[in-house]
């Protein structure tokens, strides 16, 4: 079984799509109504096991600070009043699928931003800790932004929405944090980290493709009656994502090193799009279907562009200097708009 588990979790580009079709054809055909029961399980299914395997401590490390104080100007300095932009721009009538354009942007990093750093041979150590971060500011400043921004459009209750973040961000936190500490002095660092860290992320992806499942099906027939929704929500994440591409890229070439400017781009590119679902699906009601349809919708295109992102890496960033020296210092005689990355001496 859990090597289904972590095939799912591998393979989400092609399992969430498979659960959107599902789940609209459950839509269609049948009442979807008594899947709202399941969505406070899935909801703890998909945030818990993902908190088991979050480094908090990294929180407190040195050695990053530019690229971390980068990361989140971008995360919430930028790309939320961006989103808003985009969201009033193509929903002009449909707040609740702009707020799921908000609620991605809103919640930065997530596991992915860990992984594809890994992958792209960045900077691992940046991103965890640009993970931890942007997942506490982001719950933070949730219901502030949203509150701010979209107060007047949606109809909100403030105290349920951070009622709803302390049960599925920091509650979960917390119990996963025990969890990891209870896990570790049992089993040791070693045997933790080989045996049991993955399988806690493909529980997660269970979780994330039931919650899919279900938000399809609640919002069925409202896209049975307007096909052409689909292609209206897909159009403006993937204009989020190309921006957020761009600028992350941009940023992180010319400010920071190759390691450090890998994990800038996936921890700003990259969403807590669990967190947003949940949140989307929990704290807004009834309304909250058409948000979470967005947010689902938004894992297709944020999976698939990290994969093509990475195999882009050494064209945009270079090839990394060793093996055991993942990323690169630009060189510092170099003026910044002509700045070359280092290439190892033959």
């Amino acid at each position: 079984m859990w090597n289904l588990l972590i095939t799912l979790n591998k393979n989400l580009f092609i399992a969430i799509p498979v659960m959107l079709l599902l789940g609209f054809g459950c839509g269609v055909l049948c009442d979807p109504s008594a899947l709202k029961h399941a969505i406070v399980p899935l909801t703890f299914l998909m945030v818990y096991p993902m908190m088991v395997t979050l480094k908090l401590r990294k929180v407190f490390q040195r050695g990053d600070d530019k690229a971390q104080w980068l990361a989140q100007a971008i995360n919430f300095g930028i790309i939320p009043f961006a989103v808003l932009f985009i969201g009033r721009l193509f929903f002009p009538n449909e707040p609740y699928l702009a707020l799921g354009l908000l609620l991605a942007g809103l919640v930065p990093t997530s596991g992915m931003t860990i992984s594809w750093t890994g992958f792209a041979k960045g900077n691992v150590e940046a991103a965890v800790k640009m993970t931890v971060i942007g997942l506490v500011l982001g719950s933070l400043a949730t219901p502030v932004y949203v509150r701010l921004l979209m107060g007047a459009d949606i109809n909100m209750d403030v105290a349920l929405v951070v009622r709803q973040i302390l049960l599925i961000v920091f509650l979960p936190m917390g119990a996963g944090h025990l969890t990891q500490s209870l896990l570790l002095r049992r089993y040791g660092q070693d045997a933790f980290q080989k045996r049991m860290a993955p399988r806690f992320p493909a529980l997660s992806a269970l979780g994330v493709l039931g919650i899919v499942f279900v938000a399809m099906a609640l919002k069925a027939k409202s896209i049975d009656q307007s096909p052409d929704l689909l292609v209206s929500i897909f159009t403006p994440i993937m204009i989020i994502y190309a921006l957020n591409f761009a600028l992350s890229t941009w940023v992180g070439r010319r400010l920071l090193s190759r390691g450090d400017a890998i994990a800038l781009v996936y921890g700003t590119v990259m969403r807590n799009l669990s967190i947003a679902l949940a949140l989307a699906i929990n704290a807004f009601g009834a309304e909250g279907a058409g948000a979470a349809l967005v947010v689902a919708l938004s894992y297709v295109v944020q999976v698939q562009s990290a994969a093509w992102y990475v195999k882009f890496t050494e064209r945009i960033f270079g090839p990394p200097l060793t093996a055991a020296a993942p990323y690169l210092r630009p060189a510092a005689a170099v003026p910044v708009k002509a700045m070359e990355w280092q290439r190892p001496e033959a």
